[in-house]
């Protein structure tokens, strides 16, 4: 029987295995699959955990979630198309849920699907190699909580660990000297920590806004972000600013390429991450900047050198967890023999064409557009129930634009779901004033003050 194995239960891993059960009970007959998931549940990066570092079996911890995070986008633009956030808690919701409420829907769907049987828990991919003469991959794992390696054949793999967990960190002068605190944001916990304090924020991204916009939330004296090219021009509050990127540091002073300083009490370097995957040899292993089209990848999935070799959400993203859903279905009609992959020339100047597309696109919008026509071109070639993701493309720009006209107020906007057409309520409690990020503060009666 062919057999398939799954790397990482999270969002990416999740989908593949939805995918394949969506089929089986269509009547299809699908490989053995096989799921190994380090952690001790599912969800990756939507798992939270105080640890930081190394784990409780001295593995790299994978997570980078932190206390009070909220979506920094609309719920409507990552909905599935077939379980949609209505269905899920019984009415509709807010459009900018906390990370609790998030990690309840994604494992309410995989719940409800009974996928769970698929998945060993605790085990950690330490090697995968193929075999040419055999046409099967070789895949060791080690057993965590029982210190032991085992190996397993599988016809395909599909490498689902994500790409957030493996921080790139930079070194600036007098770091080594700085006496207060220099972290990655892949170690960030919680913005009360920084209540009172004078931050720097390295960076000019998502997590970069978000972070120093939590620490101005719950209580930092400043926050000074600094950029390596072009800043993000929201319109801050008073204690608010942006600098050009830093030179040095000497003692509590930062210093910046303009000329200018600022008192630091902690540098928070929100500095991307790396694709990093230990596991896998020269011969598959993805080595790309963090972007929307990264090369070697046909259809953004399928390995150019070995195509039974599969990356789900290897990719930047705008669309998430609906993205992930629209490569497994694709992936898993590959596997099934549903599609037809051609051959290496035809496939190679394929994902050429699409990274000339990408390079092409100049602002935000024609980002978002670009994402879009890839979610359209593998939505259109399986039976993923109809996305409308021109609807969602129409969500984006809007909230960009919400954005730009209130960078601490966006998240008090609400969206028309694409999947149901109804309009979210408003959050009882404005997004600034909403100190309780917890499941149940956020699903308390709409009318509660």
């Amino acid at each position: 029987m062919t057999r398939v194995a799954i790397i990482g239960a999270g969002p990416s891993g999740m989908a593949a295995l939805r995918a394949f059960e969506s089929a089986r009970k269509k009547g299809a007959e699908i490989p053995e699959l096989v799921c190994y998931e380090r952690q001790n549940d599912w969800g990756g990066i939507w798992n939270y955990t105080w640890r930081t570092g190394t784990d409780q079996y001295g593995e790299p911890v994978h997570g980078s979630m932190y206390r009070y995070l909220w979506s920094n986008g609309p719920k409507e633009c990552l909905e599935f198309a077939d379980y949609s956030f209505e269905e899920h808690f019984g009415r509709p919701i807010p459009s900018y849920p906390p990370r609790a409420v998030l990690h309840d829907y994604i494992a309410g769907r995989v719940s409800k699907s009974g996928v769970r049987p698929y998945i060993k828990f605790d085990h950690s991919v330490r090697w995968v190699e193929y075999n040419d003469e055999t046409g099967k991959f070789t895949v060791r794992v080690r057993d965590l909580p029982n210190n032991q390696d085992s190996t397993e054949e599988f016809d395909y793999v599909i490498n689902a660990g994500g790409h957030f967990s493996t921080p790139n960190v930079p070194q600036y002068p007098g770091f080594e000297k700085f006496p207060g605190r220099v972290l990655h944001s892949h170690d960030f916990r919680d913005a009360v920590e920084f209540a009172g304090k004078d931050v720097i924020v390295v960076g000019a991204s998502y997590s970069a806004e978000d972070i120093g916009i939590q620490c101005h939330k719950y209580g930092a004296k400043t926050v000074t972000y600094c950029y390596r090219n072009t800043p993000m021009g929201f319109n801050w509050p008073e204690s608010v600013d942006e600098r050009p990127i830093l030179t040095h540091v000497e003692g509590n002073i930062v210093h910046f390429s303009d000329g200018s300083s600022k008192h630091a009490d902690a540098i928070i370097l929100c500095t991307g991450y790396l694709h990093n995957y230990p596991y896998l040899g020269e011969d598959l292993r993805l080595k790309s900047e963090n972007r929307l089209w990264p090369l070697g990848l046909y259809k953004g999935i399928f390995w150019q050198n070995n195509t039974k070799f599969m990356y789900i959400g290897a990719q930047d993203q705008f669309y998430t967890f609906n993205m992930f859903d629209a490569q497994a279905w694709y992936a898993r009609d590959v596997v099934l023999g549903r599609i037809e992959l051609p051959d290496a020339a035809t496939r190679e100047e394929d994902y050429k064409v699409w990274r000339a597309k990408e390079e092409a696109c100049e602002n935000a919008f024609d980002l978002i557009d670009f994402q879009t026509a890839y979610m359209r071109d593998m939505l259109d070639s399986t039976d993923y129930p109809e996305l409308k993701v021109e609807k969602v493309a129409e969500l984006f720009k809007t909230w960009e634009h919400h954005k730009e006209e209130g960078i601490l107020t966006y998240r008090d906007r609400s969206y028309v779901s694409v999947v149901t057409g109804n309009q979210a309520p408003e959050h009882h409690t404005t997004w600034m004033l909403a100190l309780d990020d917890s499941k149940e503060a956020f699903l308390a009666n709409e009318a509660q003050v």
